[in-house]
């Protein structure tokens, strides 16, 4: 399992990737291998403002569908758009051109409250 150690995690598989304000939010390395193949993610909520655990959309996988949860309290700015036609980006490439979304974010210094690589590592074994 690959978690990079210049992102922030959470114990429900988010990762998060902070510049400024603006946070980028996916899930895990772990995560995608738990479901298997992905074929949808829907996130209906852009411009809405949530709060930390808030269900902000869903990832559909061949066998499931599961519940994204947003790591920090913020604004959803943006869905990746390459998802709409290549979900299985989120499998070949999670911390890469697999994110889900973008987000400002009211407290920076949340994200540096979330889970650290080892952290992480330590949470899935």
């Amino acid at each position: 399992m690959n978690f990079p150690a210049n992102l922030r995690y959470t114990k429900d598989h988010e990762w998060v990737s902070l510049e400024g304000n603006t946070a980028t939010v996916g899930i895990t390395d772990f995560a995608q291998s738990e479901l298997g193949d992905i074929v949808y993610v829907e996130v209906e909520t852009i411009g809405k403002s949530l709060q930390s655990g808030d269900v902000f959309g869903t990832v559909e996988a061949v066998k499931t569908v599961s519940d994204l949860f947003l790591p920090v309290n913020g604004t959803i700015i943006e869905l990746n758009p390459a998802l709409a036609n290549a979900p299985e980006l989120v499998n070949n490439d999670p911390y890469g051109a697999g994110w889900m979304i973008r987000m400002t974010v009211n407290d920076p210094a949340d994200v540096e409250s979330l889970l650290d690589a080892a952290g992480y590592e330590a949470v899935v074994g």
